[in-house]
């Protein structure tokens, strides 16, 4: 046999897996968003060094138990969410079982309760709204009330953000004539952005109602 032959008798080696491209794009805008977040952060401490007894007062209106089962509330949601990707990456876009079975829950049902949990928690968060400006802390009341307002809103607008999304992507899913590996990056990504925004906001946590 000649050199030649032996190279078209030769095995086709697969090329190299290659990263999502959509994955890496939605990696590199969130790390984007983690820096804006970061300039919140430090415009929160700013503002607390420059008026430490305004901060001692203002905290202690704060409502901590009723923040905490808020928070246990959008951290659960993130569970929800990663059940409803492993459905998503086995290509379940529905149940297979009965509707309280949830071991047979494909992606719509998890990504259904993950916006229900979602919503209550942007829900409670206006809620809270409304009983801080009974008690005198508003937007443009002190520098406390600005610094509260924009971090723990931005964050709102985030989740809220993320609520739409879910929404997209389950009705994608609804009319999709075959949910395929397209669908399923869709919900992917969509639970990396979901994650990043219950990070941050275990960070606004700890930082606003504990580090008093």
């Amino acid at each position: 046999m000649t050199t030649a032959t032996h190279a078209l008798n030769a095995p086709v080696h697969a090329a190299p897996n290659r990263p999502n491209m959509v994955s890496v794009g939605t990696v590199v805008w969130l790390a984007s968003e983690l820096m804006f977040f970061a300039a919140l952060f430090a415009m929160y401490f700013t503002l607390r060094a420059a008026s430490p007894e305004m901060w001692a007062t203002e905290t202690d209106k704060l409502n901590v138990p009723f923040a905490l089962i808020n928070t246990i509330i959008l951290v659960s949601s993130s569970f929800s969410c990663q059940f409803g990707v492993f459905a998503a990456e086995n290509l379940q876009p529905r149940r297979t079982g009965g509707m309280w079975n949830m071991k047979k829950w494909g992606m719509i049902e998890w990504f259904i309760l993950t916006f229900i949990l979602g919503a209550i928690f942007v829900s409670v968060q206006a809620y809270e709204y409304t009983e801080l400006v009974h008690h005198g802390i508003a937007l443009d009341s002190n520098p406390y009330g600005s610094a509260f307002y924009m971090t723990t809103g931005f964050h709102g607008l985030h989740v809220t953000g993320g609520l739409i999304a879910f929404l997209l992507i389950i009705g994608r899913a609804y009319i999709a004539k075959k949910f395929g590996h397209f669908e399923a990056t869709s919900a992917i990504v969509t639970s990396y952005y979901w994650h990043f925004v219950d990070v941050v906001w275990i960070a606004l946590f700890a930082i606003i109602y504990f580090l008093k």
